[in-house]
């Protein structure tokens, strides 16, 4: 098998550290009459890990799902406000919702590998985008894709075995992989640990931090421990409006919102 190039390792994560990826101004979400989240508006910075915390049913997923557009799928919702990438409107009519999750990947609660080989599951993407211009250009990005998912020496001598036969943590690191192969400039993750035992949780989470380099990162999730680990910034969330956000750090040591203090000392949440 090839080893990764260079080329393929340093073709994402085109903007710096520092400047903003991704930015939401006044965004709204309705679920039929319910008003699921209430004028949010923040910035999400290239290359850092943005984690989003707060109670069930406080709005953190449905903002996340916002970011490529996965609530376009849900009858009778609603999103109003803007959302760019690179200072373009996701949501322009215009736009190829296609190329726009290729460009923002997502990775769910649950390791949902598709019934096929492992191989397969990763150059599922690169086949259906074209990425790819010969069988050995999809060997490559597939081996680079699981080599920087931390599989590869897992599952190198058993690509064409199904997916689905690994363990969760490997399932996990498995989509990963998938995500990753098509390119993407932004990962979504929605609680990707939820459903792991604490030693693949760690392996995920060092992961995360090692793809952050590439990659602008959003993560869901429920534990605040794992928020303070693997995020540069949080943003805290409830009854569907963002209550604070700023670098982690100061969200766990000095909020500056009593709601926020409450929920980081488990007083309610």
């Amino acid at each position: 098998m090839p080893i990764a190039s260079e080329a393929f390792l340093q073709q994402s994560g085109r903007a710096m550290t520092g400047t903003s990826k991704v930015t939401a101004k006044d965004v709204n979400v309705y679920y039929g009459d319910k008003h699921a989240l209430k004028a949010v508006s923040l910035d999400i910075r290239a290359n850092e890990v943005t984690a989003l915390i707060g109670p069930s049913g406080c709005g953190k997923s449905t903002f996340l799902r916002c970011l490529n557009r996965m609530n376009d799928l849900i009858e009778g919702a609603r999103v109003t406000g803007l959302i760019t990438l690179d200072g373009d409107d996701i949501y322009d009519y215009s736009l190829d919702v296609v190329q726009l999750r290729a460009r923002i990947g997502m990775v769910f609660q649950k390791p949902n590998p598709f019934p096929k080989s492992i191989f397969d599951n990763v150059a599922y993407g690169p086949r259906i985008h074209g990425l790819a211009q010969s069988s050995a250009d999809l060997e490559e990005i597939v081996v680079s894709s699981l080599q920087r998912a931390g599989l590869y020496e897992e599952v190198k001598d058993r690509l064409s075995e199904p997916g689905t036969g690994l363990s969760g943590g490997q399932q996990q690191r498995l989509c990963i992989a998938r995500a990753i192969a098509v390119s993407p400039e932004v990962i979504l993750m929605d609680e990707p640990c939820s459903a792991l035992d604490p030693i693949a949780t760690a392996k995920v989470e060092e992961l995360i931090d090692e793809l952050r380099e590439n990659y602008t990162i959003v993560i869901v999730t429920h534990s605040m421990q794992q928020a303070a680990r693997v995020s540069q910034r949080t943003a805290f969330f409830h009854l569907g409006e963002l209550v604070e956000f700023g670098d982690t750090e100061q969200i766990f040591t000095n909020p500056q919102q009593k709601l926020t203090q409450g929920y980081i000392t488990g007083r309610f949440g």
